[in-house]
């Protein structure tokens, strides 16, 4: 192979090196980060569903509270009822998958029922009739609650199933990005080895140019015949 030959392949492995590892870390960053956007928004529907989860719970013991003082805590009751409802709302744009969707649906129906349910009771307590509220509030209200709180922890369990998966995605993204990293330093240390013997090659075949040059100039002129 000529000079110019080893130069030409030198420079293409130059230029050739440093593209390819810009480009295996890029496609790395960017499976890493949408991974990790992944896992960011998983997290997010784990969250909402927790606090769906803590928000039925309070509500059902502010039912109880107001059935057994007579009315005192109705207004905490309501609060946190218009509370969970605003969750339900807010969650239904965020929640979109079919098992999500399926259990939210699920929520607010047995919700809408729980609340038909407790406007009863409320009435019997202003007419008086303590011991319908607390036949209803230890009766099929309580049914109502426990099916809420069940649906509640199916959803809580599904999101964080799905926040194990998207880690475990996150974590496998992120050891195939070490792996193709690995690789492309791999390759360019072979890389700077094929540029050392080029190099090496290039400079021994310059001083033998040079040396052949110098004998050149240094052989006497041959006889000159008329």
């Amino acid at each position: 192979m000529t000079i110019r030959a080893k130069l030409y392949a030198a420079i293409v492995l130059t230029v050739l090196g440093p593209i390819a590892t810009t480009a295996v870390a890029l496609h790395g960053m960017s499976e890493l980060g949408d991974r990790f956007d992944e896992v960011q928004e998983q997290a997010q529907h784990e969250s909402i569903a927790r606090e769906l989860k803590f928000a039925v719970t309070d509500v059902n013991g502010w039912q109880t509270a107001y059935g057994y003082d007579n009315g005192r805590s109705r207004p905490r009751f309501v609060r946190e009822a218009n509370g969970l409802r605003d969750d339900l709302d807010a969650a239904a744009g965020t929640l979109t998958d079919p098992r999500e969707r399926a259990l939210l649906d699920r929520l607010q129906r047995q919700f809408d029922g729980f609340m038909r349910l407790d406007a009863v009771a409320w009435d019997a307590l202003q007419e008086g009739d303590r011991g319908r509220v607390r036949q209803i509030f230890l009766g099929p209200e309580i049914t109502r609650f426990e099916a809420m709180a069940d649906t509640a922890d199916r959803l809580a369990d599904y999101e964080t199933q799905r926040v194990a998966e998207t880690d475990e995605a996150f974590d496998d993204a992120r050891d195939d990005a070490r792996r193709r990293l690995i690789a492309v330093a791999l390759g360019a240390a072979v890389v700077i080895i094929l540029l050392l013997f080029a190099a090496n090659d290039i400079a021994r075949m310059a001083l033998e140019g040079e040396r052949v040059r110098g004998r050149r100039r240094r052989e006497p002129p041959g006889d000159e015949r008329p």
